[in-house]
């Protein structure tokens, strides 16, 4: 036990000195924590922070401007839409359903891509011929036209929009964690804790899966944007979030028409939506780089 604490300790600080080290040399990351984090705040605590209740309607204040134009209505920093609801109460709101849906989409298709490509590298014949050629067949259908068709049959709601995300988004896992693996099972130390004795299950959990951080870390950050996007072009076509609920892809759908006469419901939204998914894509690079044991190593 005394050795493997003793292992453990040195390796989280590594990672963490790792971080910081990443941090002081990578300015771009720095800035894109910075965004990522005050994202994250203000989903959280979105009912502290926005001024407004986001569905409050007030006709008599539609289609007003942001506060630094002429006939803008004090207390709403960044203009009203069609009905007169606060588009920055619904843009801190609709941080909360991107980050939700971005995240748990990722994490279900995470752990399904995980297992379906360790078990596939690892054991090969029958189970690796049944699991590719299944993500053959689903990478044969664009990711965005699969959902499409599940949800149209389905009633939209936040969990079967990420349950659906989760379900199509396996295969980019699946197949870089097969490759990974049928590179390691023959490596010395797979080798070795086969020759003492360990099973299967205890091969692939303790010795595969810690190899697979930097790949999984790579692919699981470009899956949260890929999720957010997949999440605002749903809900902009109106097949994704209900449309009681706040969010970005919705405030896309409720401004196009009013690009030229309110510009700020749909501008907004967009950039809330580019800033979100170029600040996750630069930390995952960043953490990518801190993970891989060859990283830093000048």
């Amino acid at each position: 036990m005394e050795d493997a604490t003793a292992k453990a300790r040195p390796a989280s600080t590594s990672m963490l000195s790792g971080v910081r080290r990443a941090l002081r040399r990578n300015h771009a990351a720095k800035v894109a924590l910075g965004v990522l984090a005050l994202v994250v705040v203000v989903g959280v605590f979105a009912p502290l922070i926005a001024p407004h209740d986001p569905n409050a309607q007030h006709l008599e204040l539609k289609l007003r401007p942001p506060f630094w134009s002429a006939g803008h209505q004090s207390g709403y920093l960044l203009g009203t839409d069609k009905l007169g609801r606060d588009v920055l109460s619904r843009i801190i709101y609709g941080a909360r359903i991107s980050l939700l849906v971005g995240v748990a989409a990722t994490l279900l298709s995470g752990v399904v891509g995980t297992a379906v490509g360790v078990l596939s590298g690892y054991y090969r014949g029958w189970r690796e011929q049944v699991f590719m050629r299944l993500a053959d067949i689903q990478l044969a259908f664009p990711t965005i036209l699969l959902a499409l068709a599940i949800i149209a049959v389905v009633q939209p709601g936040v969990w079967i929009l990420i349950t659906v995300l989760g379900l199509t988004g396996w295969v980019s896992y699946a197949r870089v964690v097969r490759a990974e693996v049928l590179s390691l099972r023959s490596r010395e130390f797979v080798v070795a804790a086969r020759a003492i004795g360990d099973s299967d299950w205890q091969i692939m959990v303790r010795h595969l899966l810690p190899n697979l951080t930097a790949p999984l870390m790579t692919i699981g950050t470009l899956q949260v944007a890929a999720m957010i996007v997949a999440e605002a072009s749903l809900s902009y076509l109106g097949l994704g979030v209900p449309p009681s609920i706040p969010t970005w892809g919705g405030m896309l759908a409720d401004g196009q028409l009013y690009l030229r006469s309110a510009w700020w419901i749909a501008v907004f939204s967009g950039v809330a939506i580019m800033l979100t998914t170029l600040a996750i894509n630069v930390t995952g690079d960043m953490l990518r780089d801190v993970a891989d044991p060859k990283a830093y190593k000048n």
